[in-house]
């Protein structure tokens, strides 16, 4: 039996940026996530690029959380014609507005800067990927899905959000398309097909643990850390609390790189407890980015989606976002006065050091031995943090060479991404059926992890895995 549906994929085939898949039926395209890539050269030319036809017709998009490689295009596809509704949980579509506002601010402060450089050169002014008053158009079209809440977002497609447990308002989809062509259940649903989206880690602070679904035909699948396993979080506790009082116990400096949302707010609810347990001597904690201030604002607004122990610390009057001592950076200035001071803790985005304040942090600390700089998060080929990672002896940062002579710590099991056993237990449910196991996508994740996630879930589930390239279109 043909199918008429076919999924294409857009973005984060191969890598983990630039998110983006579009669904086609008759009468309908969905587009799941479009995203912003970072990181490699050619980030720039594809973030201007487009699903295959014009965006006008585009019906609808769902957008599965708020960080700019899931997010980043809307506005983008919004320039290109996109007038359709873009449906959001309510945390995502708050975060979005912080996370795309700061997004368009910094692509036109690029653009001028570009500009001025060009003009002196004789050349034509550079245009922003999108402005502000275009993030803002994109922001009018969120409508609110929440969690469990099953709709039919279009004709023969009904759509519904899990919590994924990666950051506030973070889902799961699936997609129930009721297609002419293919034998219905008893519910007249033809095809499942899910997406897992970013799966954060059981157990992770603040949030609830990530949502399984127990069925489905298709499964486009992340695959971050497909090749790996994290550190158990006790252990990662204890490592972080070593780094912590090795380098303050020496009057040195501790700068962290950490993505403003979702990955801020799970360091500063672990440091206030390991403060308030007595394992790391309280200092001063910097949190000096304006968007991880705001998106921890609305982390403590949304108390709903709390787990346990982030409700019960509340209930004691020990919010969990807060603790003595803890400081958000507000300018500029303030910021600039954290570079000759030692003996604390500076939190600050970008997290893969592709920009923002960290990078001038970096600029005033790599050289110096006193520094101890710890990684927290996946970093992306190409990037800043990549390279140093990787152990280079010097880096280049505002057409300037530093040497990396700071102490340099790469801590993983804080990620916000399931590991390998992690995702492999997140399919179980959906492998049980012998008669009806899905047909899995991995996206999301460089080649090596995709590769070693396929061999993986062959080997424990028996479920036939393909690693799509940029463009693949498939039957579904």
């Amino acid at each position: 039996m043909t199918t008429t549906a076919r999924l294409s994929f857009h973005g984060a085939a191969g890598g983990v940026t630039g998110s983006c898949n579009l669904l086609r039926m008759p009468g309908a395209r969905l587009l799941v996530d479009c995203g912003m890539f970072q990181g490699d050269r050619r980030a720039e030319t594809r973030n201007r690029q487009l699903p295959p036809g014009k965006a006008s017709l585009v019906d609808a998009v769902i957008l599965t959380h708020a960080h700019l490689d899931h997010c980043g295009r809307l506005p983008v596809l919004v320039r290109a014609g996109f007038a359709g509704p873009i449906y959001a949980t309510p945390a995502t579509m708050d975060l979005a507005a912080v996370i795309l506002r700061d997004a368009a601010s910094i692509q036109e402060a690029d653009a001028e800067q570009e500009t001025r450089r060009r003009i002196r050169a004789g050349k034509s002014a550079a245009e922003p990927l999108y402005t502000r008053k275009e993030a803002e158009q994109a922001l009018k079209l969120l409508e609110p899905l929440e969690y469990d809440d099953a709709r039919e977002v279009l004709p023969g497609v009904t759509a519904r959000f899990v919590d994924a447990g990666h950051i506030l308002g973070s889902a799961s989809l699936e997609l129930q398309l009721h297609e002419p062509g293919h034998e219905a259940d008893h519910n007249g649903v033809r095809k499942t097909v899910v997406f897992s989206a970013d799966v954060g880690q059981p157990g992770s602070p603040i949030l609830q643990d990530p949502v399984r679904f127990s069925r489905s035909d298709v499964l486009v699948l992340e695959s971050t850390y497909g090749d790996r396993d994290h550190k158990p979080l006790d252990q990662t506790l204890d490592e972080f609390a070593d780094v912590l009082n090795n380098a303050l116990q020496a009057g040195g400096k501790v700068l962290i790189p950490a993505f403003a949302v979702g990955r801020t707010q799970d360091l500063i609810f672990h440091l206030g407890g390991l403060f308030r347990s007595g394992r790391v001597k309280r200092c001063p904690v910097y949190v000096d980015s304006p968007m991880a201030t705001e998106a921890s604002r609305l982390y403590s607004g949304h108390t709903r989606l709390h787990d346990d122990i982030a409700q019960e610390l509340s209930r004691r009057g020990l919010g969990p976002l807060d603790f003595p001592g803890l400081n958000y950076v507000k300018t500029p200035r303030q910021s600039q006065r954290l570079n000759e001071q030692s003996g604390c803790v500076i939190i600050a985005s970008s997290g893969m050091c592709t920009g923002g304040r960290i990078v001038h942090h970096l600029r005033h600390g790599l050289w110096r031995p006193s520094t101890h700089v710890v990684f927290v998060g996946f970093q992306a080929e190409g990037t800043l943090g990549r390279e140093i990672v990787d152990g280079a002896r010097s880096v280049r940062i505002f057409s300037e060479t530093i040497a990396v002579k700071a102490r340099i710590h790469t801590i993983g099991g804080f990620s916000a991404h399931a590991g390998q056993t992690q995702l492999v237990e997140w399919c179980r449910p959906l492998a049980a059926d012998a008669k009806r196991k899905p047909t899995v996508y991995l996206t999301h994740g460089e080649d090596r992890p995709r590769a070693a996630l396929a061999r993986a879930l062959k080997n424990e589930l028996g479920l036939r895995c393909h690693l799509p390239g940029m463009g693949d279109a498939v039957g579904i």
